[in-house]
């Protein structure tokens, strides 16, 4: 059985809805925090199984019979290193065979913060004897056109990645990636850097939303600082907000540039343009 922990987030069932489509339902177990807003996944006909990333002994009783892992990262920062410890563990005692796990875009040498706790969680992998596979997972598209209707409406998008390069993918060309790579076989020990085709500049996205939305958009870039109290000014909680700039001057850095194309290569498509991205939005 393949087992999907954070099954209800955005990204967990985008790769169920994929394995779906090649693995009986009965093969596939979700594991949620919360059993009551899975009822979806019951519906089709896959195993819900309640576990919390910060209770070993629940991602344990969740992994019996479970023979691969797809360990999503958790979206708690500055708890992650300590939860993923707890699912490695977990996924050892219960017999697990193979982890895959969304790590972070050359996480071994980023300049983002949020290389830290990926680093140690890649790090547990290796010493835990699990055979697994890191799926280094660039920039989501969405984390930026979740910006796009302010920046419309205001005419500028504001950030501080400067000309940094960004080789975003959708959240659905990451989940085919980890969907093949969990359901196949020959991933054990593989390192995949995972990003967008083509790269583009927070200037070009704004030229992009300006010629689709027919509305002049502008692309002010601000210091780290700046950009953080633009972001808690207008409601993002301050850790959010902090992570967010210091991405962004991770970006400026080249922390989210890749022209590898190893993940078109991994799910057989060029990934989704930023253009497609856009429309979509819009």
């Amino acid at each position: 059985m393949i087992a999907i922990t954070g099954a209800t987030g955005q990204l967990g069932q985008l790769v169920i809805d994929n394995l779906l489509n090649t693995v009986p339902a009965s093969q596939l177990v979700a594991i949620v925090r919360n059993p009551a807003k899975a009822q979806g996944l019951s519906d089709k006909g896959v195993n819900v199984r309640q576990g919390d990333y910060n209770d070993q002994a629940s991602l344990q009783a969740a992994l019996q019979g479970v023979d691969k892992l797809l360990l999503i990262s958790g979206s708690e920062v500055g708890k992650r290193a300590e939860q993923h410890g707890n699912a490695i563990r977990a996924a050892k005692a219960a017999g697990v065979k193979f982890i895959a796990y969304t790590s972070l875009l050359h996480a071994d040498k980023s300049p983002l913060g949020l290389h830290v706790e990926h680093v140690a969680t890649e790090k547990m992998l290796a010493e835990s004897g699990i055979p697994f596979a890191l799926l280094r997972n660039g920039w989501y598209t969405e984390n930026y056109l979740a910006s796009a209707p302010p920046a419309i409406e205001h005419g500028v998008f504001i950030g501080a990645a400067g000309e940094g390069k960004i080789a975003s993918a959708t959240r659905a060309d990451y989940a085919a990636a980890a969907a093949r790579v969990i359901r196949e076989d020959g991933h054990d020990g593989k390192v995949y850097e995972l990003a967008g085709d083509t790269a583009w500049t927070l200037s070009e996205l704004s030229a992009e939303l300006s010629k689709q939305s027919g509305k002049p958009v502008s692309y002010q870039n601000l210091s780290e600082g700046d950009f953080s109290a633009a972001l808690k000014g207008v409601g993002l909680p301050a850790g959010l907000a902090d992570m967010l700039a210091d991405s962004d001057t991770g970006a400026s850095k080249g922390g989210l540039f890749d022209d590898s194309h190893t993940l078109s290569t991994l799910i057989g498509r060029p990934t989704t343009s930023l253009a497609d991205s856009v429309n979509a939005i819009l």
